[in-house]
C-alpha cells in the first residue's frame, strides 16, 4: 500500500491510498478518513460509494462528510468507482466502463478481467483497512450517491451480517427497469435477466430486505428521477413492510449540494447503529 496524502481534518487524518488489488486486476486508489478516537483504538466504519463519473475523491472533497463522522467517532472510507488504467477497458459513453462498475462482478468479456467491484468492497477493501488501520469491522454501515446508492443497498441486502444500517442518497432503486441498469448490466453480466436480480435494490427488498434501519433520500427536482425510480423501492418497502424511511426531499436535485445538506442525517442515523451494542 502507498501513502498518497495524509492530511490533518476535524482532529483526524483525511488520507489518500493505493494498493495493488487482485480482485481488481490492478492498482486501485480509495480516500479513508480517520476520527481522532482512532488513535486510541479501533472505529466503527462508514463507507460511501460514489456514483457514475466519480472517483474516490467526489464525496471525500464535497459531501462534508468528515466534521459530522469526527463527531460521531466514526471512519470514512470512499472507494473508487471502477478499475482504471490504459489495461482496462472502457467505452465512449459516460455510464459504462471506467468510472462507472456498477459495484458488479463482470462475467462477461472485455469487462471480466477488472470489474469486480462487488468482491473489491465488500471483501479486499475491508481486508486490507483491517490489516493496515485502526478500523472495527465488526461495526460496517453503508451509504452511496446514485450509482453507489444502488451499490449501498444491493450489497447490505445481499451481506446482512456485514452491515449494521445502509441508507442512499437518489439511488438508482430499479435498474433492471431503467435505462441507468438494463445496458450495464447486460454488458457485465449478459442477456440472462436472473442474473440481474441480485443488483436491483427493489427486487432484493421484495425478496430479502434488511434486517436492521434502512434511510433513503431523493430530491423531487432530481432530473434523474424516471431513471432513479425510487417508486418501485418505496412499494417494496411497503409491500415488506420494511422497517426504514423513504424520504422525498423537496426542492433538491441530484448533486452533491443536495448530499451535503443531508449527510448528518445519514451519519446520525448511522452512528445510532454503528455504537449499539
Amino acid at each position: 500500500m502507498e501513502i498518497k496524502s495524509e492530511i490533518a481534518c476535524f482532529g483526524g487524518m483525511q488520507g489518500v491510498y493505493s494498493h495493488t488489488s487482485k480482485a481488481c486486476g490492478g492498482e486501485m486508489t480509495f480516500g479513508l478518513f480517520l476520527p481522532e478516537e482512532a488513535k486510541l483504538g479501533p472505529v466503527p466504519v462508514l463507507w460511501y460509494l460514489s456514483g457514475l463519473t466519480c472517483t474516490h475523491e467526489n464525496a471525500m472533497t464535497k459531501a462534508g462528510a468528515q466534521a459530522w463522522a469526527a463527531e460521531e467517532g466514526i471512519a470514512l472510507v470512499f472507494p473508487d468507482t471502477s478499475p482504471r488504467g490504459a489495461e482496462v477497458a472502457d467505452d465512449d459513453a459516460y455510464d459504462l466502463g471506467q468510472g462507472a462498475g456498477f459495484y458488479v462482478n463482470a462475467t462477461q468479456d472485455p469487462w471480466v478481467p477488472h470489474f469486480r467491484m462487488w468482491d473489491y468492497v465488500a471483501d479486499e477493501l475491508p481486508h486490507l483497512l483491517g490489516n493496515e488501520f485502526a478500523v472495527d469491522l465488526q461495526r460496517q454501515s453503508i451509504t452511496g450517491h446514485s450509482m453507489g446508492g444502488h451499490g449501498a443497498l444491493t450489497l447490505a441486502m445481499a451481506r446482512p451480517e456485514q452491515y449494521r444500517s445502509v441508507s442512499a442518497f437518489s439511488p438508482i432503486c430499479n435498474p433492471t427497469g431503467s435505462d441507468w441498469g438494463c445496458k450495464q448490466l447486460t454488458a457485465y453480466l449478459g442477456p440472462d435477466k436472473s442474473a440481474w436480480e441480485i443488483h436491483d435494490a427493489s427486487q432484493q427488498m421484495l425478496d430479502k430486505g434488511f434486517n436492521g434501519p434502512v434511510l433513503v433520500d431523493t430530491g423531487t427536482k432530481d432530473p434523474f428521477l424516471d431513471l432513479l425510480k425510487p417508486e418501485t423501492l418505496a412499494f417494496s418497502m411497503a409491500k415488506r413492510r420494511q422497517q426504514g424511511h423513504l424520504r422525498l426531499q423537496p426542492g433538491y436535485d441530484h448533486s452533491y449540494f443536495f448530499v451535503s445538506t443531508f449527510i448528518e442525517d445519514h451519519i446520525n442515523f448511522h452512528s445510532e447503529a454503528l455504537h449499539a451494542e
